[in-house]
């Protein structure tokens, strides 16, 4: 008896799919296939990344926080506004996330030298490596699970996943102004 190959195993969505195909004959099953998938994925995905913040004492907007300030040049700064913008937080939220960081070292608060009335956080050395040792932790999650795809197949997937973004952002009138 042949051993089937790996893309020819079946998973539980095509089990699914499966036992829906007469109930629900108008579902493309190609469609709801690729769909599911991608939301079985992610929400893996963020299993894992929300057990890396918690190891790392961080949640979610913590992290994309930090990671917005070490985006942002060699001085690691920016204001507590434009950052509240880009991650569309209240401004409150954004003071509660900002207080919790402070606290923890991993920013600090400076005058703005442009501004006598206001601040500007910067990114602590702490905070940089703190951030950076989450996104290590996490990208070798992630390797481990690409690792049941060749080099080609990686490829060959982001390019047609680009695709399907690309068409998501022709359809929302383009890109998010910011990515965060």
């Amino acid at each position: 008896m042949a051993t089937k190959t790996k893309t020819e195993e079946r998973d539980h969505i095509d089990r699914f799919l499966e036992s829906i195909r007469e109930r629900l004959p108008m579902l493309d099953p190609e469609v709801e296939g690729i769909v599911d998938r991608i939301q079985g994925l992610h929400r893996r995905f963020r299993r894992e990344m929300d057990e890396t913040l918690a190891e790392f004492e961080l949640d979610w907007v913590e992290y994309k926080l930090l990671g917005l300030l070490s985006r942002e040049g060699e001085v690691y700064r920016s204001s507590p506004g434009r950052l509240a913008r880009i991650m569309e937080l209240s401004s409150g939220a954004m003071t509660n996330r900002l207080d919790r960081l402070e606290e923890a070292g991993l920013l600090r608060r400076l005058p703005d030298p442009d501004d006598r009335r206001g601040i500007l956080v910067e990114l602590t050395a702490d905070g940089k490596r703190v951030y950076e040792e989450a996104v290590g932790v996490q990208a070798r999650k992630e390797a481990l699970v690409a690792s049941a795809l060749t080099v080609a197949e990686k490829k060959q997937l982001n390019a047609l996943l680009r695709r399907m973004m690309l068409e998501f952002e022709r359809a929302e009138g383009g890109p998010p102004p910011e990515e965060c």
